[in-house]
């Protein structure tokens, strides 16, 4: 016959359970050790969950302002003094004097900047501000109160307004071919400017000699060729024996590279040399970057009346016609 529970015990034993379980409840929650779970354990819960959600809510707005921080630097990119010295800094070759704008001005991860970095067109641009010109240990010629300006070719620590690029250059290849007259002993050189007209070309000086058929008709061509010819400069020296001249901006033309070698040789002194000099061949400007400087200038609405491109294209029609006598 079947046992039947007893109920007294099972009873008995539920509630032992339960009383083990509430024990081990208040345990959890007694917060002051005192054994009973009371209006005190419930203040100090309430306490410790606050502090805690106080701690999160601080963690989560500095990760927010950190966050918003990083996307004001990457959007306005600001440039220190500091970063001037980092390896991964590079000065661009076209540059750009603006007044310190208001957003910069205002921001809190701009201050102390001194200029920053911005891409228009896909060309990177240094923006110096205009009242932290120094801070770049820069030159820039003719001074510093124009808007945009390209590096020198032969020296990356002077830039040129970009509206004198080529005239400056034009007239300082001219003086270093003076000097090199001068270090190499010269009695007597003469420097000639040439321009070609733009409509001039082989092909058609061909068939117009062919045409014509006669000398004078290919005299007159010839003279035609050259939209401008002028002598840029002309001296006579007493000469001297010839010391090697330092080249700057026609350091790499093999035309003056052999004339040098050619006169610093005693063995077979030279007498008198011409030659043709490209100005193209030292102009220090791509035209890919001349495409982008002028897409940059019409975006800003700084275009004037000719283009960077038109002029880079114009300098490949540029001559300086060298002849030196010893």
């Amino acid at each position: 016959m079947e046992k039947k529970p007893n109920i007294k015990a099972l009873v008995s034993d539920a509630e032992k359970a339960a009383s083990g379980l509430f024990n081990k409840a208040i345990q959890a929650v007694d917060q002051n050790d005192d054994g009973k779970f009371d209006f005190s354990d419930v203040s100090m819960i309430t306490e410790s969950v606050g502090d805690a959600v106080k701690k999160g809510s601080k963690i989560i707005k500095e990760n927010a302002e950190a966050k918003a921080r990083l996307l004001e630097l990457k959007s306005l990119q600001p440039i220190f003094a500091d970063s001037l010295n980092d390896a991964n800094f590079l000065m661009s070759k076209f540059v750009r004097i603006v007044d310190r704008d208001k957003k910069r001005a205002e921001s809190d991860v701009c201050q102390g900047s001194i200029g920053y970095m911005s891409s228009q067109k896909g060309l990177s641009i240094v923006n110096i501000f205009r009242d932290s010109v120094e801070s770049f240990g820069l030159k820039f010629y003719p001074d510093c109160d124009c808007d945009f300006y390209y590096a020198d070719p032969s020296a990356r620590d002077q830039y040129i307004a970009l509206n004198e690029y080529f005239s400056y250059l034009k007239i300082a290849r001219i003086n270093e071919l003076q000097k090199i007259a001068q270090n190499l002993g010269a009695r007597h050189f003469k420097v000639t400017y040439k321009e070609e007209q733009a409509s001039f070309s082989e092909k058609s000086a061909k068939v117009h000699l062919k045409a014509a058929a006669s000398a004078e008709a290919a005299h007159h061509l010839a003279e035609k060729k050259y939209a401008t010819v002028e002598i840029a400069a002309e001296m006579e020296f007493p000469g001297h024996s010839p010391v090697k001249p330092r080249l700057k901006y026609l350091q790499r033309d093999p035309s003056i590279q052999t004339l040098i070698t050619m006169r610093m040789d005693a063995k077979t002194p030279l007498l008198h040399q011409k030659f043709m000099l490209k100005l193209s061949n030292s102009i220090g400007m791509k035209e890919s970057d001349a495409v982008k400087i002028d897409a940059v200038l019409k975006g800003l609405k700084c275009s004037g009346n000719t283009t960077v491109v038109s002029e880079l294209r114009n300098e490949a029609r540029r001559y300086l016609e060298y002849d030196i006598e010893f």
